[in-house]
């Protein structure tokens, strides 16, 4: 996996002077965007819930260059989010909503290259967390 660490790392550090509540805005577009998945977290979202997603997003651009640790923290979270009851698909949905927010918050210095930086690193996320929900159910379904 090649990523502009560079670029994610500055973007992520911009976003984060301009919107200390980013992950609040990334759940109002999430939820605007699909209702259906509210149930899910109550409702809304909690100050808890936007808290864990920044501490998350602040961990993985921390070890982008460690991607030991990256696999066998995002598989553990795909694992994780089974319980949650989220679905394969609906990290294409975190994605999308993710990179608005990003792209509405990054305004000017949002440029084709941070775009795709982000576009990158955001599949390597989705895809360790699938798989890590994949390995879940395949020993959940062994045990039965």
């Amino acid at each position: 996996m090649s990523l502009d660490v560079p670029a994610l790392r500055e973007s992520f550090a911009l976003v984060a002077s301009r919107a200390p509540r980013v992950t609040a805005r990334f759940y109002e577009i999430f939820f605007e965007r699909y209702p259906e998945v509210r149930p899910m977290f109550g409702g809304q979202a909690s100050r808890r819930q936007e808290e864990m997603l920044t501490k998350a997003l602040a961990a993985v651009i921390e070890h982008l260059e460690d991607p030991e640790w990256l696999a066998e923290t995002l598989r553990g979270l795909g694992a994780r989010h089974l319980d949650y009851g989220v679905r394969d698909e609906q990290y294409g949905w975190v994605g999308e909503c993710l990179l608005l927010t990003l792209e509405e918050v990054g305004a000017e210095a949002w440029t084709p290259r941070v775009r795709d930086a982000w576009t990158a690193a955001y599949g390597a996320i989705a895809g360790l967390c699938i798989e890590g929900a994949a390995s879940a159910r395949a020993r959940r379904a062994a045990q039965k």
